[in-house]
């Protein structure tokens, strides 16, 4: 049976990655076995399955009918990935293979973000040793990690990157 995590549109910046809890969807340090908050196990399959809830402008309660489902067992083990949470590219996802991803409007970007929100070179995802550093390209509206506007962070899994309109939510599998 798939594990469900249920992300909320209001994420914080952290200093590391959580696990989430499959009851009740609260963050738990990596290190935890079970739920500081309902008590329930924590289970660490390699088998689940995220669910991101739709971002609503409006804050009107959706359901789950318009809810991204992606299948962890689906992503690239060792890649980032970044996944679009919002309209009208919902649950399209983006491999971070590259040592160096562009994002923005401009035709040579290896992630096209089309709308007039995003700048045409809006910001870069370094892939290093290390990880991912994600940097804003002198952008007009900015870059944002976890709703802070950023000029370089390292991305950490669960982080929430928006471009212009696009919220995208940044996934590695630690499995491989």
């Amino acid at each position: 049976m798939p594990l469900a995590i249920r992300l909320s549109s209001t994420v914080r910046v952290v200093p590391m990655a959580y696990v989430f809890c499959n009851q009740c969807g609260h963050r738990n340090p990596p290190e935890s076995h079970f739920c500081s908050s309902c008590g329930v196990v924590i289970d660490r399959l390699d088998d689940h399955t995220i669910i991101l809830a739709k971002v609503d402008p409006l804050q009107d309660a959706s359901g789950t009918d318009d809810d991204v489902v992606v299948s962890m067992g689906a992503l690239p083990v060792g890649v980032g990935t970044l996944i679009v949470r919002n309209e009208p590219q919902a649950g399209t996802s983006f491999a971070l293979d590259a040592p160096l991803t562009r994002l923005g409007r401009h035709p040579d970007s290896e992630i096209i973000l089309d709308d007039i929100t995003v700048s045409r070179r809006h910001a870069d995802v370094e892939r290093t040793s290390s990880g991912y550093i994600v940097r804003d390209a002198g952008s007009l509206n900015g870059t944002y990690v976890n709703h802070q506007r950023i000029d370089e962070i390292a991305l950490k899994h669960g982080d929430e990157l928006q471009v212009g309109k696009f919220r995208l939510v940044f996934f590695e599998r630690g499995d491989g």
